[in-house]
């Protein structure tokens, strides 16, 4: 049994040491390791990997690593089994590029995730779902129908026991209250370079500014639109012979590769968020 270990907390003498021989004890075996300070806040970031014999008991470990190393040195942590597969639920409206990516990936076991289920504000992409055999729900979103299509969401969620949420490409912004229920847990892709070309036609902007790059991000919902902790970043070159549709089919690529590179990294508990930034392991 492998277990991943993340820990965030104030830089102090004696972290490392203090995990690793706590860990012995127990009779893990250490398998990967790597850390970062923070130098301008004096915060810690550890990532750990650690392989269990099948007599391992988490709760009992959570219970105890806790009591005897999290308290004592305030730290922030969780612990993962690998083994344990996330629920992931998919958020969509009408572009079908990412949602298409990401169910291939799935199908192929490249993506370690189960899917309960896809939900969307329309239903054009429920023939997608069908071929994957993953149940589809359409919650229709308007302004007057807002608050009780995300109480159905939210129904939905816990229902199925989803651990994070990924909008591929959901058109619609996501309100405080299914971003307080999933803090950090909600994976979005603006088809933009972050924080350049915010908003809803980014390449129509960068195409009137003649930029020579465009790119796509991979973030994590925040109440401020477009402004969470970056996960994953990409871009292709561009040039004045382009013209905005050129730019559209660049940037559908990018968005399928960052999407997915950031559901991966989520996926395998490689993003710690701190004040609004990410430090990703690689």
């Amino acid at each position: 049994m492998r277990l991943i270990i993340l820990i965030h907390c104030s830089d102090q003498v004696g972290i490392i040491s203090a995990v690793t021989q706590f860990l012995y004890n127990k009779k893990g075996n250490v398998i990967y390791l790597d850390q970062h300070v923070d130098e301008e806040t004096e915060v810690f970031f550890m990532r750990l990997e650690s392989e269990f014999d099948s007599s391992f008991e988490k709760e009992d470990f959570d219970l105890e690593f806790n009591s005897l190393i999290g308290k004592p040195f305030s730290m922030q942590w969780s612990s993962h089994q690998q083994e344990v597969k996330p629920r992931m639920a998919i958020f969509v409206s009408k572009y079908n590029h990412c949602l298409y990516d990401l169910l291939s990936r799935h199908n192929s076991g490249e993506l370690l995730v189960e899917i309960p289920f896809i939900l969307s504000n329309h239903k054009d992409l429920e023939y997608i779902a069908n071929q994957f055999k993953i149940p589809f729900y359409h919650v229709p979103v308007a302004k007057e129908t807002k608050d009780s299509a995300e109480t159905e969401q939210l129904r939905l969620l816990k229902k199925h026991k989803v651990d994070f949420i990924v909008l591929a490409r959901y058109m619609q912004i996501v309100s405080s209250r299914l971003i307080s229920a999933y803090t950090n847990k909600i994976i979005n892709i603006h088809h933009s370079f972050l924080p350049a070309f915010t908003g809803a036609k980014p390449y129509h902007a960068a195409y009137k500014r003649g930029v020579k790059i465009i790119g796509a991000t991979s973030h994590y919902v925040t109440e401020e639109l477009d402004a969470g902790p970056i996960i994953e970043q990409g871009v292709t070159t561009v040039s004045h012979s382009h013209s905005v549709k050129d730019f559209i089919t660049k940037g559908k690529d990018l968005e399928k590769i960052v999407l997915s590179t950031g559901v991966k990294l989520h996926i395998n508990r490689k993003t710690m968020v701190c004040n609004n930034k990410t430090v990703v392991f690689t």
